[in-house]
C-alpha cells in the first residue's frame, strides 16, 4: 500500500497509550508506529489521518502544531459496542509547498475511499477541504459537501486560496463536480449580504445557528445526503474551547457538535469527515477532549448505519403522495428506520446532471408541511438546481 506521505504517531503518544486500561480505544485500534510501520488495513473501516498543514490560514505566522493531545484524549476513551476496525495512520507533514500537502492528502483520501475506508481528517486550516473534495474527481460524478461553520468561506476565487475562501475554488474550478453545498451553524453577522444572496442564487442550503440550536434534527437530512463533511472548530462557542481556540461568544455547543458528528456517521453516504482549524495551547485539555468526543460520536454513528435507502423492494418503504399547487410530491418512509425521502422529478427536456428520479432525504415535518400545501424548501432548491 503506497502511503509514503504518512509519518508515524509520535512515541510520546504511544508511551502514554501504554499506561491506559486494556479496554480503551488506544488498545483496540491499529496504530502506525515507528517500530511497526503502517498497519494492515484490509479489514479497516475507519482511518484517522492527521494533516499538519496550516500555511493557508489567513492568520498564519509560522507556528508549528501537533495533534498529540487529541490522540491522547481519543485513545483514553472507551469504545462502544462497535464492530468496525479502526486504524490511526499517523500524520501527513507539511510538504515543500502547500500544493505538495494538498497532493499528498488528495492521493491518500482517494486510496482510502476506493477501499471503502472512511478517513477522519484532523487538520490545520480548513482549506484542506479542497484537496479532500478533489480526491473524489475520479470516484463519483457529483459530490455533496456539508460545511459546519460560522461563515460560508466563499471568498474571492480570483485570489490565492485561503482557509476563508476555499469554497469559491470548489464551486468554480474544473472539473465541476459539486452538486450541493450546505452550511450548518452560520452566523449572519460574519457573512456579507452578497455572500448570503449568492448562496440563495446557487440554491445552496444554509442553516443559521439559531435554527440549529432550536432543533438539531433539522440537519439530519442534509448530512444524510452528504459525501464530505467538513467541520470548522470556529463554529463552536468560545466557552466550549481553550484560550487560543476562542473565536466567538456565540456558536454551537459541545452537545450539538457531537450530535452533528453522530448524524454524519449514521449517514450511508458520508465517506470522509474532517475537523479543521485546531489550535493547541497550554490549557489544551478541553478542545482536544471535545474533538476526541466528536470523533467518538462519528465512529459510533458509522457503527449504527442501516441500509434503509433500497427503494427497489416495495416492502422496504411506504409511499405517500400529496398535492401542492398542482405539483404532485411523492414521499417515501423507510419501514426499518422511519426516515423520510422526497422524490425530485426528472425533467425530460433538460440535460440535467442526474438522469433519473432522485430521492432527497427530508424530515417528517416536510411531509406534514406538504400536506398543509407548503412546498419543502429542500425540495424546491434541489428541483431548481436540477433545472440548471
Amino acid at each position: 500500500m503506497n502511503f509514503n506521505f504518512l509519518s508515524p504517531v509520535p512515541d510520546s503518544v504511544l508511551a502514554h497509550n501504554e499506561l491506559l486500561a486494556q479496554q480503551t480505544m488506544g488498545k483496540k485500534i491499529k496504530i502506525h508506529s515507528q517500530q511497526n510501520g503502517i498497519p494492515e488495513i484490509d479489514d479497516v473501516k475507519i482511518a484517522i489521518l492527521g494533516v499538519l498543514e496550516n500555511r493557508n490560514d489567513i492568520n498564519y505566522i509560522g507556528e508549528e502544531f501537533n495533534l498529540n493531545e487529541i490522540r491522547k484524549s481519543l485513545y483514553a476513551l472507551f469504545p462502544g459496542n462497535w464492530h468496525t476496525a479502526i486504524a490511526d495512520l499517523g500524520d501527513i507533514n507539511k510538504g515543500e509547498s502547500v500544493e505538495d500537502t494538498y497532493f499528498a492528502l488528495k492521493t491518500t483520501i482517494s486510496i482510502l475511499v476506493q477501499k471503502n475506508i472512511i478517513p477522519i481528517i484532523i487538520g490545520g486550516s480548513q482549506d484542506l477541504t479542497y484537496p479532500n473534495y478533489r480526491a473524489y474527481d475520479t470516484l463519483m460524478p457529483m459530490v455533496n459537501i456539508v460545511n459546519v461553520d460560522s461563515r460560508f468561506d466563499l471568498g474571492d476565487s480570483a485570489k490565492p486560496m485561503k482557509n476563508n475562501s476555499f469554497v469559491g475554488k470548489v464551486i468554480l474550478d474544473q472539473p465541476y463536480n459539486l452538486f450541493n453545498y450546505a452550511t450548518i451553524g452560520y452566523q449572519t453577522y460574519f457573512n456579507s449580504q452578497e455572500e448570503i444572496d449568492l448562496m440563495d442564487k446557487l440554491y445552496f442550503e444554509s442553516y443559521r445557528l439559531g435554527q440549529v440550536s432550536k432543533d438539531i434534527t433539522i440537519v439530519e437530512p442534509v448530512l444524510r445526503d452528504a459525501n464530505i463533511v467538513s467541520v470548522d472548530l470556529n463554529a463552536l462557542k468560545a466557552s466550549e474551547v481553550n484560550l487560543r481556540q476562542k473565536f466567538s461568544p456565540n456558536g454551537l455547543d459541545g452537545k450539538e457538535i457531537c450530535a452533528i458528528s453522530r448524524y454524519a456517521g449514521i449517514s450511508n453516504k458520508v465517506s470522509s469527515f474532517g475537523i479543521y482549524e485546531y489550535k493547541p495551547s497550554q490549557d489544551d485539555e478541553i478542545t482536544s477532549g471535545l474533538i476526541a468526543q466528536m470523533i467518538w460520536y462519528f465512529i459510533e454513528g458509522v457503527n449504527y448505519r442501516v441500509k434503509d435507502d433500497d427503494f427497489l423492494n416495495d416492502s422496504n418503504f411506504k409511499k405517500f403522495i400529496t398535492l401542492v399547487d398542482d405539483q404532485e410530491l411523492i414521499f417515501y418512509k423507510s419501514v426499518k428506520t422511519e426516515r423520510w425521502w422526497i422524490e425530485i422529478p426528472f425533467l425530460e427536456e433538460i440535460n440535467n446532471k442526474l438522469k433519473r428520479h432522485t430521492l432527497l432525504p427530508c424530515t417528517h415535518q416536510d411531509y406534514l408541511d406538504a400536506c398543509a400545501n407548503s412546498v419543502p424548501e429542500r425540495w424546491y432548491k434541489a428541483f431548481q438546481k436540477n433545472c440548471v
